[in-house]
């Protein structure tokens, strides 16, 4: 078997093989590492009717201690608990080295409904940094809490919080027996509250998000064939977009959500499409037969695609310019680079590289051939960026298991997800959600 045929075949076997473990199924989040200068805070419990702290500090000082740039103070060290502003004594905080704090307080509107009021202060200059109050249904707490880690994160760091996002992410139970079940699971970033969107006896793969986070694609084989899929997170409404004889596969939504880029073998050989989702039209974006072009994804602009092709003898990362179809290589280190996700800003790219053997996940600058290996473990795959670009999320092993893994883009962080059962892969970061929106669907 020559190299371009072993890559095809394995090329398609990673496509029809779904192996790996869902988080936020009873086990915590493991820290691996974090950055050497974290900034001190204490969130301190947050003050209710009943004295019960209703699960928000637990749940920002978590957020901000799995960012790897804060060291949190835990409860039982604070010299004391206020809930407002006027309560806070700086120089006991100073004594203990926080350099800020978070109070707040919770209290009951009615029907069901939670006003949270929360501030911000800084310790050394003994000032208020942010105030805030939200009202929502008593069963987001959750929500409510991530959103004060947003903003308390922009607030330090001048940087916007991710911590409100969700992942998605496909899980394989008994994989490779008669009873084999693969779930399309949704859950927060920290892998909690995790549900199942669509249930299946046949493989689930390639789950993307669309740019509103109100939809996510992928490919089912449910009715016996490849399809790839629409479903309204909103509705539960499920389209097929494309069913057409061989591979259909890899989808990905445009910026601006009205076109998929997906490949499609339909014409002989794998090629990569674009799909109008308003007007049905399918335009055919690369043709070079003699090799696979696969695992498109756009420029934050929308007026190119990345995408993976061996057409130089091995899998490397290319761009195609869609006005011209101009096509220019990406990646020179190495014979094996693919999978690539642009960052926000457009100008530095993630994506699978092999190394010795062995995959990981790498970072590299489109200016200059700075390529920086960002994770330890092995088998890494599936790269996808949170939102703020600050973050990424990729499947990996852990003894034999798979599970959901991440790290800073810098390398300088890392924590895993574990889970209590199956496997899972292909996870998926969304972008920015407003989950205490009445018609967010999460």
């Amino acid at each position: 078997m020559t190299a371009h045929s072993h890559w095809r075949s394995l090329a398609f076997a990673t496509a029809l093989t779904v192996t790996l473990p869902a988080a936020g199924a009873g086990e915590k989040i493991i820290i691996d590492q974090g950055y050497d200068d974290q900034t001190r805070i204490a969130v301190v419990p947050f003050g209710t009717p009943g004295d019960d702290d209703a699960g928000i500090a637990p749940v920002v000082s978590f957020d901000l201690a799995r960012s790897g740039q804060f060291d949190p103070l835990p409860p039982e060290n604070m010299l004391s608990l206020p809930t407002r502003p006027e309560e806070v004594f700086f120089r006991d905080w100073r004594v203990l080295g926080v350099e800020y704090v978070v109070v707040g307080r919770m209290w009951e509107l009615g029907a069901g409904e939670l006003v949270t009021s929360y501030h911000l202060l800084d310790v050394f200059n003994e000032r208020e940094l942010l105030s805030g109050r939200l009202a929502a249904p008593a069963a987001k707490r959750r929500d409510i809490a991530h959103r004060i880690s947003d903003e308390v994160f922009e607030q330090i760091t001048g940087i916007p919080g991710a911590f409100s996002t969700r992942i998605i992410y496909v899980l394989a139970l008994d994989a490779g027996t008669p009873h084999a079940r693969y779930r399309l699971e949704i859950a927060d970033s920290d892998g909690e509250r995790a549900r199942t969107l669509f249930d299946s006896d046949q493989p689930l793969l390639s789950a993307s998000w669309s740019p509103d986070a109100k939809r996510v694609a992928y490919v089912s084989f449910e009715s016996g064939r490849q399809a790839v899929v629409i479903q309204n997170l909103v509705t539960g409404e499920r389209t097929r977009v494309a069913e057409y004889r061989g591979l259909n596969g890899a989808p990905v939504f445009s910026p601006d959500g009205n076109r998929l880029a997906l490949v499609l073998s339909r014409d002989g050989n794998p090629e990569i499409y674009v799909k109008d989702l308003v007007g049905g039209d399918l335009r055919r974006i690369t043709r070079y037969p003699s090799a696979i072009d696969t695992e498109p994804s756009w420029t934050p602009d929308g007026d190119s695609l990345i995408f993976t092709s061996d057409r130089g003898g091995r899998p490397q990362i290319y761009q195609l310019e869609l006005a011209t179809s101009m096509v220019e290589r990406l990646t020179f280190q190495g014979d094996y680079n693919a999978r690539a996700r642009l960052l926000p800003d457009g100008q530095h790219l993630v994506y699978v590289h092999r190394r010795n053997g062995t995959y990981h996940i790498a970072w590299q600058a489109l200016e200059r051939e700075d390529v920086r290996v960002l994770t330890e473990t092995s088998l890494d795959e599936s790269p996808s960026i949170a939102p703020n670009g600050t973050m990424l999320i990729y499947a990996t092993q852990d003894r034999g298991r798979g599970i959901l893994a991440v790290v800073s883009i810098d390398g300088r962080v890392r924590y895993r997800l574990p889970s209590a059962e199956g496997d899972v892969r292909e996870p998926a970061w969304s972008p920015y959600i407003d989950a205490l929106s009445p018609s967010s669907g999460h």
